[in-house]
């Protein structure tokens, strides 16, 4: 059986949902802190505390990581994952409290599913409440319940995305992950072999559009707004907060590999990267690549694993 994300020393994975409203959210809990980074490469994100994690700032650690639906909506969910760590007194440390610092990013599920429900403070809160450090939950789950890939022509056409995991693991103890919500405008690709394993659909006929061939066709654009490939890629390697914003970087390497097109001015892509600390490796050329490895896979898992909803079929249903 594959490593689960949440089994990398530290860290902790929870998910809520609402199925009949297609949304949910999923939470990485680092109780102990984790320095953090981020790298944003898409053209419409929807993100809260990114700043902080950049180089030159203050703060170096986070104590969760929100991946959340609704999206910008869907942001509130932070407000009860704070909650949570304020109640378990976790946070950075100002004298007077503890301010639990969680960095979170959203993608936008409100096209299937009821768009007046999304996560809010409650949801977040109950991700914090599932999670544990065993949680291999994926597929349409937490922050991929709406997830969808292959929207260029709306959801009549589109398949289900979810939440994916890989984990690596070499030689000493030293592990690197990846945990992602797949929501792209593109289509998912096998790296392996280059075919498309989920994305836009041909009707009536079968079989798949291929985005990048129906973006040639539309020299005029296309508006699309459902989308943003969010995650998250975790190591238990001693990493600087420059050194972590780095791999942060490098993975969407693989998040280009297992997506096409990525980084659209529709999609929100975000990676957020931990590193809990526990094994001496500080090698960020080895790290990095290693993270887009990750990524690719988790990018894949996540259609694999994921099941139809509200008539959106999967992979695994065609």
């Amino acid at each position: 059986m594959p490593i689960s994300f949440s089994a990398i020393p530290g860290l902790k994975v929870g998910h809520a949902q609402n199925l009949e409203a297609a949304t949910g959210c999923t939470v990485v809990l680092a109780t102990e802190g984790a320095i953090c980074g981020v790298d944003q490469r898409g053209g419409a994100p929807g993100t809260r505390e990114t700043d902080l994690l950049r180089p030159m700032h203050l703060v170096e650690k986070a104590h969760a990581i929100l991946l959340t639906g609704g999206s910008a909506f869907g942001l509130a969910a932070a407000d009860g994952v704070m909650r949570w760590l304020e109640e378990h007194q976790l946070g950075y440390d100002v004298g007077v409290t503890r301010v639990p610092i969680v960095p979170a990013a959203a993608l936008f599920d409100l096209t299937i599913g009821r768009a007046d429900i999304r996560p809010d403070a409650a949801m977040g809160y109950a991700a914090c409440q599932t999670a544990s450090s065993d949680q291999n939950q994926r597929g349409t789950i937490g922050a991929g319940a709406g997830a969808t890939v292959g929207s260029i022509l709306g959801p009549v056409a589109c398949m289900k995305g979810g939440i994916g995991s890989a984990v690596i693991e070499l030689d000493h103890g030293l592990l690197i992950g990846a945990l992602f919500a797949v929501n792209a405008l593109g289509d998912v690709i096998d790296p392996k072999t280059g075919q498309i394993l989920a994305g836009v659909r041909k009707l009536p006929e079968g079989g798949f559009a291929d985005t990048m061939q129906l973006l040639q066709a539309m020299p005029g654009g296309f508006v699309s707004p459902s989308n943003t490939v969010i995650g998250i890629v975790a190591t238990n390697a001693t990493l600087s907060k420059e050194a972590v914003n780095k791999v942060a970087q490098m993975a969407h390497d693989g998040l280009a590999r297992a997506i096409r097109p990525a980084h659209t001015m529709f999609d929100g892509d975000t990676i957020f990267a931990l590193a809990t600390g526990q094994h001496p490796a500080d090698n960020v050329n080895l790290m990095g690549p290693l993270a887009a490895e990750a990524t690719a896979q988790a990018i894949v898992d996540a259609v694999r694993q994921a099941t139809s909803l509200a008539g959106v079929p999967a992979l695994r249903t065609m």
